[in-house]
């Protein structure tokens, strides 16, 4: 197979500096591959997530973007969330979702700070009111700032990130849950982090610890009682606007290098986990990881 230059073994994405996390996808050059797969063909759907109502956080960009290009494709209704700074990248993601399903997909974007538990409970209420019902859910959202001392790391950003990154994956399934189905999926992006332990990242590692153990016992609660499945993906390193804000000059340039395949892996690699564990094809599958970082093996 050949296949294009993103996914050619020694790839590295150019030195792109800017000054918030997440970065903003708009300014990426080039930018990161939503739904052409690495031969260098369109992503071909087959209609796994017809008749499917999703939440998808965080999908103004990268890997939540690509996820819902993909879901909708499938057939999927979405619900999609982004912050204020990034209001005109989900406008942006709205219209391109539309036009790749001529309209089918029924997409609303919602702007919330989903730091806070009662603009959880309305996001849920919202997706309720305009589509009707919720079948799945996929938590992508997340922050990352980087630090090599410990000692100086803000306090304010440990709160922030475990407020970002942990505690309103709490609120959204405590929401949820009441509402999905048997047969209805939770599905968080999680990170190589939590399992190789960045030393520049501690904050963020840890809340994605928090993260697998959350799942893993939401599965345990869940899946006997209530059939919905609980499962996250752990990218990692992939090109998306969360790396390039925080990573240095010097790490950029190693960024996917150390990796056995070489290269940084693209946002439609993760995305297409982010299909299976939601359609019918994973219907025996819950309480695991899916572990896509280019050949490192997890224990």
């Amino acid at each position: 197979m050949k296949y294009i230059e993103q996914f050619q073994k020694g790839y590295k994405p150019p030195f792109q500096e800017q000054s918030d996390a997440p970065g903003l996808q708009a300014k990426l050059n080039p930018q990161p591959i939503n739904d052409v797969t690495a031969d260098g063909k369109p992503y071909k759907a087959s209609g796994k997530l017809e008749e499917q109502s999703v939440i998808i956080t965080g999908a103004d960009s990268g890997i939540g973007l690509s996820t819902a290009i993909l879901f909708a494709l499938e057939g999927a209704d979405l619900t999609l969330t982004y912050t204020p700074k990034e209001k005109k990248e989900a406008k942006a993601a709205e219209e391109e979702i539309k036009k790749k399903t001529n309209g089918k997909c029924k997409v609303q974007t919602l702007e919330y700070d989903l730091r806070k538990e009662q603009q959880c409970i309305e996001l849920v209420k919202k997706h309720l009111s305009f589509h009707g019902k919720l079948d799945a859910l996929v938590l992508n959202h997340g922050t990352q700032n980087a630090n090599t001392d410990f000692p100086s790391l803000p306090t304010e950003q440990w709160h922030d990130t475990f407020d970002t990154n942990i505690h309103s994956f709490f609120y959204i399934c405590k929401a949820a849950i009441p509402h999905l189905p048997p047969g209805g999926t939770i599905n968080f992006n999680a990170s190589i982090n939590m399992a190789v332990g960045h030393p520049e990242l501690i904050d963020y590692t840890a809340t994605k610890g928090a993260m697998i153990g959350m799942m893993r016992a939401l599965s345990n609660q869940l899946v006997g009682d209530k059939g919905i499945r609980c499962n996250a993906v752990a990218p990692g390193p992939i090109w998306t606007p969360l790396i390039p804000a925080t990573m240095t000059k010097d790490s950029i340039e190693k960024f996917g290098t150390s990796v056995p395949m070489g290269r940084a892996g693209q946002p439609i690699e993760i995305a297409t986990a982010f299909v299976y564990l939601a359609s019918p094809d994973s219907s025996y599958i819950s309480g695991q990881v899916i572990h896509i970082n280019g050949g490192v093996v997890i224990e």
